[in-house]
């Protein structure tokens, strides 16, 4: 772990210099006054770019716009590798010596699986809104965790669902091997056969790693499936897409579903290979004037000045609703990270990322789904003017219904 970054940085009326200079009786009623956010996701790896160093500006944003509100904030930032086992490692150090309340970002399913039980064993908070399996509000599900942003079940209702609806009955799956793919492949693979189509197979790839797709392109070409689902994210999806156009696979009429891809992704492949994919995203900056106004606000401080993507958007809606439950209920009852879920939870969400929205019992943040089509060359006006908009699935439509998670928080 020597080759981990962990950074701490005070906001919101605190000052990292003088921090070690107060008397031990001042700095420890002021440590007993702030709350500490830890930012643990991907620093290095394939999902840098959606969420990374990007989300902690997105905390940073959420600070600053909360505002002094009588306590302070500490926010650390570190890299878990994609790794459940180093994300693990560092988590419990943070809680254990550092005194972390919060954390999140959480990008990668199996990493955010494992920090969700290590908040529920410490009894702090987790607010995942990088990683998607929908397992979190299901079975998996905790007290102190809210799972913000999007999930597989969500993705596979509205991308996998229009593509059988335009037709794609049969499907083949480039599933990455570990639990997001797993689960987005499942997910997605219940919503075809509902609707009367097939999966012909799948192909699980080696996660992380992989660079070369052309042999899984080719088992996907041989199935003869009028649709592959790429169940995958980051540079898996825009290596797959990338390599497919090369192969020609769209041009003999295979329709490529990418289950899992953000503005980020669509950037690097470059409109004229990425013109015509269909995607879900649960934020998109140029939506309409909140997301726009929001997006101003952060984007001079984000990495290379990109938009934000929905994950680290995410961050930045859950952070602010956590500080305004933190204010609502107080520093010392906040400590008590069940509690903390349970006021967010009660509590009406509202920000300029997502608007007006609700936590539901199993920890589910609803907000609308949008069907994206990326544009072609042609029809971009600006930088980043990528998307759009094909379809709207209401919040209270576009997840999985509660009643069909099996979370016991909710169980009659």
């Amino acid at each position: 772990m020597t080759d981990l970054t962990r950074r701490g940085v005070l906001a919101a009326g605190s000052a990292a210099a003088t921090w070690g200079a107060l008397p031990l009786s001042r700095a420890r009623a002021q440590a007993a006054n702030t709350i500490k956010i830890g930012v643990l996701g991907d620093g290095s790896g394939m999902y840098r770019d959606l969420g990374g160093p990007g989300s902690t500006v997105c905390v940073r944003q959420a600070i600053q716009e909360f505002g002094a509100q009588g306590f302070n904030v500490e926010v650390v930032e570190a890299d878990h590798q994609n790794r459940p086992d180093v994300g693990s490692t560092i988590a419990r150090q943070w809680i254990d010596r550092d005194g972390v309340d919060m954390i999140t970002d959480g990008t990668t399913s199996s990493v955010a699986l494992a920090l969700n039980q290590l908040v529920k064993e410490k009894n702090k908070v987790m607010l995942n809104s990088g990683a998607a399996t929908s397992d979190l509000t299901a079975a998996a599900c905790t007290a102190n965790t809210i799972h913000w942003t999007y999930d597989t079940w969500m993705l596979a209702n509205s991308t996998g669902g229009a593509m059988v609806r335009a037709g794609g009955d049969s499907w083949y799956f480039i599933t990455a091997d570990y639990a997001f793919g797993h689960a987005l492949e499942r997910d997605t693979a219940n919503f075809v056969r509902a609707a009367g189509g097939r999966v012909l197979g799948q192909v699980r790839t080696p996660f992380p790693g992989t660079s070369d797709f052309s042999s899984f392109l080719l088992q996907a070409q041989t199935s003869r499936a009028k649709v592959v689902g790429l169940a995958n994210a980051g540079s898996d999806t825009t290596n797959c897409i990338k390599q497919a156009a090369e192969f020609g696979l769209t041009r003999r009429g295979v329709k490529l579903a990418g289950l899992l891809v953000f503005l980020s992704d669509v950037h690097s492949l470059g409109l004229q290979t990425a013109q015509g994919l269909v995607l879900t995203e649960t934020f998109y900056w140029d939506l309409n004037d909140r997301t726009r106004a929001f997006t101003t606000r952060v984007r001079p401080r984000m990495p290379n000045q990109a938009p934000p993507t929905m994950v680290q958007a995410g961050v930045y809606s859950a952070t602010l609703h956590y500080l305004k439950a933190v204010k609502d209920m107080g520093v010392a009852a906040a400590k008590d990270g069940a509690a903390a879920v349970a006021r967010m939870k009660a509590m009406p969400t509202d920000d300029d990322a997502f608007g007006p929205g609700s936590v539901r019992g199993d920890g589910r943040k609803l907000t609308p789904a949008y069907l994206f089509e990326v544009k072609t060359p042609a029809e971009s006006r600006a930088p980043y003017d990528y998307y759009k908009l094909l379809q709207t699935t209401p919040a209270d439509q576009a997840f999985r219904p509660v009643a069909d998670g099996n979370c016991p928080l909710v169980r009659s």
